[in-house]
């Protein structure tokens, strides 16, 4: 739906710019060097040169589009809207342009203009209707407000939107009952599930009287094991507090949270560039919204800006109670840029400031066992571990990081211990299944029951590559070569370059006769040998299979032989 609702002008501007106009030379340079930068998301040289190309042809309407583009991009909606207004005065109106002015009419509490400015056309089949709408209340004027809510609500696949904020609306006036109807009636669409809609409901029945109500409504939504802002709500409800409604508390906040939940709704439908314009222009609007900050970082994340990323992530004060959350965002924006100790220093701060939260811990634990501080990673590990008070089921992913960091230490019999925990809680996880059962096959111990588990986690992810190569190489343990073969072949189509499972499948064509083929795959296994497989897939010993062949290795590694009966 949001799909067909959201065609974007920027996008298809930045797709115009692929054929190269014929600039002066100063022109062109700047112009060439804006569009790399655009197309790599790089939207602070994007910025620089289109500004540099606009001082040249100032009238030119695709590099201003590309300006605003980019400084709506960088959330600078200020720096957008002279070549926004510049754009409409030439004639060369757009979408962008709309969302750059209509946004300043908002900041400066111009209502009356910007209703005259829905009317001329705006920035989209959505956005204009609810922007109508909250327009209206920002003049004073509720009930057609609430009208042109109920207008949104007729157009096909925007009910949701318009009761959502229709229930806004109410309660930031104080209409808690109006809103609370809207929330009973359940013609979100879902939006009263998200987080925000969740907790927006809880306020509201927090002002009603209804704290009970109210923790239901979290314990319900979500469960018990709370991240600190939730778990910080709670504890206030549990202590008889009567909740103010934060969520909306004036039109412009109503016009941010426009912006906001269109971008939640299109980041799972539209280009992480796009939805990031509507989640730049909710944080503009009300820089206070932790979850707009957030969700922007997420995007710049996901178009690998991680600079501008942690940049974002900053801007969440320390004594907002979702600060652990951008801090755990900001150290893997760090990492991504390769500023490991820079990460490693803020989570471990982190255990200092918030040393009551599991994930702070468990991120601790995730980075240092990708660093292969094995040690420190189970320390961070047991720490997380001892939070709580009761493994549940979705704990099952910190016994299984614990187990393999305590077998990269050769520490079986913990590793084990903690490997047959997690399946405990998840019984057919298909990781933990794979790795345990892997890890027997290695250690030639319990191949029968290696057999089992990860026959039954090919049986839950039979389109994992790593699986179903456990499943060819406990299967070519057994001695059952000619069986390994086939999911051996399937393991290389799911992972065509992976040296691991190249020289598995190298070594089963050897078992069956076929040495030439076997050769063959160990050439390739060799050529796909890097840092991170070096260890597993040792290159002197495949270079010393191609040499000797493998009965030969087996021999000098003491290893059992290939059973005869089954080589040709």
């Amino acid at each position: 739906m949001a799909k067909k609702l959201f065609r974007s002008v920027a996008l298809s501007a930045v797709l115009a710019a692929l054929s190269i106009p014929a600039y002066a030379d100063g022109l062109a340079g700047s112009y060439l060097a804006a569009r790399q930068a655009t197309y790599e998301a790089d939207y602070s040289e994007a910025a620089r040169y289109f500004t540099q190309a606009l001082t040249r042809d100032p009238g030119n309407p695709l590099l201003q589009e590309n300006a605003v583009l980019a400084f709506l991009a960088l959330g600078q909606i200020d720096r957008a809207m002279p070549i926004a207004r510049q754009m409409v005065a030439d004639g060369n109106g757009s979408q962008l342009a709309e969302m750059a002015l209509t946004t300043g009419l908002v900041e400066d509490g111009n209502f009356t203009e910007l209703l005259e400015r829905l009317a001329d056309g705006g920035v989209g089949p959505l956005v204009d209707g609810l922007l109508k709408a909250w327009a209206e209340i920002g003049r004073g004027e509720m009930s057609k407000g609430l009208e042109a809510f109920n207008e949104v609500s007729k157009e096909p696949g925007l009910g949701g939107f318009a009761a959502y904020h229709k229930a806004m609306a109410l309660a930031s006036v104080g209409d808690f009952e109006g809103a609370l109807s809207v929330y009973e009636a359940d013609a979100m669409d879902g939006l009263q599930l998200t987080r925000r809609g969740v907790m927006s409901e809880v306020e509201v029945l927090s002002q009603l009287e209804r704290n009970e109500d109210a923790i239901a409504r979290i314990d319900s939504a979500f469960g018990s094991d709370l991240d600190p802002a939730l778990r910080e709500v709670r504890d206030r409800l549990v202590a008889g507090e009567t909740l103010p409604f934060t969520h909306v508390t004036s039109a412009a906040d109503g016009i941010a949270e426009v912006y906001h939940s269109i971008a939640s709704a299109l980041r799972n439908e539209a280009n992480a560039d796009y939805t990031l314009l509507y989640a730049r222009v909710a944080e503009y609007l009300r820089p206070t919204h932790t979850e707009a900050l957030l969700m922007t970082a997420e995007l710049l994340e996901t178009l690998g800006r991680y600079e501008l990323a942690s940049q974002t992530y900053q801007k969440v004060p320390a004594e907002d109670p979702s600060f652990h959350a951008a801090e755990l965002g900001r150290a893997e924006a760090l990492r991504e840029t390769g500023k490991t100790e820079a990460a490693l220093e803020v989570l471990e701060q982190l255990t200092r400031s918030h040393g009551d939260v599991p994930y702070v811990f468990t991120a601790l634990g995730d980075l240092r066992r990708q660093e292969r501080d094995f040690a420190g990673a189970i320390e961070a590990y047991d720490a997380a571990i001892g939070l709580y008070d009761t493994l549940e089921r979705r704990q099952w992913f910190l016994l299984y990081a614990r187990g393999i960091s305590h077998e990269r230490l050769g520490q079986w019999e913990q590793a084990e211990a903690d490997f047959r925990k997690a399946l405990e809680l998840n019984p057919e996880q298909p990781q933990v299944l794979n790795y345990l059962g892997y890890s027997l096959v290695e250690k030639q111990i319990k191949l029968d029951e290696a057999l089992d588990m990860i026959e039954r986690a090919v049986a839950v992810r039979p389109d994992s590559g790593y699986i179903v190569d456990s499943l060819g190489w406990v299967l070519f343990r057994l001695g059952r070569y000619e069986e390994a073969v086939e999911h051996m072949e399937r393991a290389v189509e799911l992972m065509p370059v992976d040296p691991v499972v190249t020289d598995h499948l190298g070594d089963v064509y050897w078992a069956v006769g076929r040495k030439l083929e076997a050769q063959f795959q160990w050439r390739r296994a060799l050529s796909f040998v890097d840092g991170d497989t070096v260890e597993e897939a040792n290159p002197d010993r495949i270079r010393r299979k191609l040499e000797d062949g493998l009965d030969v290795v087996l021999e000098e590694e003491g290893a059992a032989p290939l059973t005869a009966e089954n080589q040709n």
